[in-house]
């Protein structure tokens, strides 16, 4: 049996994508619209409160095409809290003019393929792992999301090569996405056990081109090339509380 990758874990990750009932939504009053919206900035000002108590962090994007018109991603210290949020935003008046469109949870994750920043002591005292793995999300103009699988096909099994082989091609691999340091800011989530996919990975960047040009690159290392299988993918702009009602302004 091939030595498994160890993994840190940090704080649990939802990507719920919702579309919206437009037909309901312009069918409404002005007063059920104002109710609707009074309720939406309620709920997203509980997010600062949690981000300023270190308890996890919150961001709201508009989906560019037909998957979704929104993406709310969470982060929080347990399934527990992510499943508390889903059903405080359904009790919402403004989530009766949504629909889910797709959700995706995973779990902040650093694997022993490459070197967290660790000294040989604790790393979940090394501020830097902590860093990584209870991340602030960015507030980037713009995010991409998408699930991926490593294959496991005949002479393409990620999962029968050794950890040495492993370890080596995603030292190559991460030196690509070290290359767009300052230009996109990467959270990569396991998702084996919770979801579809086995990793969800998160792309935020001030210029959306990096997200293509980034994963581009990657197509042509091995361990994309030959190893990778992906999902679909989510692009969008971020969406403030102001903007998020310009959004719905009729």
């Amino acid at each position: 049996m091939n030595e498994a990758a160890l993994t840190l874990e940090g704080w649990y990750a939802l990507h719920d994508f919702r579309s919206l009932n437009w037909t309901a939504w312009t069918a409404a009053d002005d007063e059920e619209r104002a109710v609707a919206l009074e309720e939406l900035h309620a709920f997203m000002q509980e997010w600062g409160i949690v981000e300023e108590a270190k308890q996890g962090s919150s961001a709201v994007y508009a989906i560019v095409g037909q998957k979704a018109d929104f993406v709310m991603m969470f982060l929080r210290e347990s399934l527990v809290d992510l499943n508390r949020l889903e059903t405080d935003f359904n009790k919402t008046a403004f989530a009766q003019y949504t629909t889910k469109a797709y959700s995706y949870v995973s779990v902040v994750e650093l694997s022993n393929y490459l070197a967290a920043g660790g000294d040989g002591g604790d790393p979940m005292q090394n501020p830097h792992v902590i860093s990584r793995l209870k991340p602030i999300l960015s507030q980037a103009k713009h995010i991409c999301f998408y699930p991926m699988n490593k294959k496991r096909e005949l002479a393409d099994n990620w999962y029968m090569l050794d950890m040495d082989k492993r370890r080596e091609l995603m030292r190559t691999h991460g030196l690509i996405g070290r290359g767009y340091a300052g230009k996109v800011k990467q959270i990569i989530s396991g998702s084996v056990g919770f979801d579809d996919w086995e990793w969800g990975v998160t792309l935020f960047a001030e210029d959306p081109l990096q997200f293509k040009k980034l994963i581009y690159e990657m197509r042509f290392d091995e361990v994309s090339a030959r190893y990778g299988e992906f999902g679909p993918f989510y692009v969008g702009n971020l969406l403030t509380p102001d903007s998020f009602e310009e959004l719905l302004k009729l």
